[in-house]
């Protein structure tokens, strides 16, 4: 967590200029039998009618775990229809010749818990990537990029806040910038109430 997976697909789908869907498990939740699979089939229509587009689904894993006996007939129906979705996704449903073949849809899914995906569906994303923590350089440009505008003492030791700062993500360091920037503040505060 906190890698920066959705920002990669951000990015990816601003550097192919396609029309981003970033959706999630909640974004198929419904309480009306047969809903969630039609709002699948929906997303999946406007992909299409959109094209080029990038169709991003965060915690797949969360829609897509491997599939058991004692799992329920709406999450079977779900997997399915999205199953059936991405396999069609790239058969061209245009009977027009003089309409562009341009109606690309790329499915990309972020997980965490790569393991727990179901095996059809991991077969269907062709390519994986492995986003690891930041090593020592990456870690060293997000303390830049976070302190960016950040009023800092001329003496802080960055690589020492590097070295100690091993094992944390994008994320982590987002929140000790954000913390250490705050601290000024708290101590006027604290200082004004007594």
């Amino acid at each position: 967590p906190g890698t920066g997976k959705t920002m990669l697909a951000k990015a990816l789908a601003t550097q192919g200029k396609t029309v981003f869907f970033n959706v999630s498990a909640s974004t198929f939740a419904s309480k009306w039998r047969g809903e969630s699979e039609k709002l699948i089939r929906l997303l999946f229509e406007m992909a299409k009618f959109y094209a080029p587009t990038t169709i991003f689904i965060d915690e797949v894993d969360s829609i897509g775990s491997k599939r058991t006996d004692g799992e329920n007939e709406a999450s079977r129906r779900v997997k399915a229809e999205l199953l059936v979705q991405m396999d069609g996704v790239n058969v061209s449903s245009s009977a027009n010749v003089g309409e562009k073949e341009n109606k690309i849809v790329m499915v990309m899914g972020a997980t965490n818990r790569p393991w727990d995906l179901d095996e059809a569906l991991r077969r269907r994303f062709e390519k994986r990537v492995y986003i690891p923590l930041p090593n020592e350089k990456g870690r060293e440009e997000l303390f830049k990029i976070n302190l960016l505008g950040v009023k800092c003492e001329e003496n802080i030791n960055l690589k020492n806040l590097i070295s100690k700062t091993e094992g944390y993500s994008g994320a982590d360091i987002a929140n000790v910038c954000r913390e250490a920037s705050l601290m000024n503040m708290r101590r006027r505060l604290f200082n004004l109430q007594e």
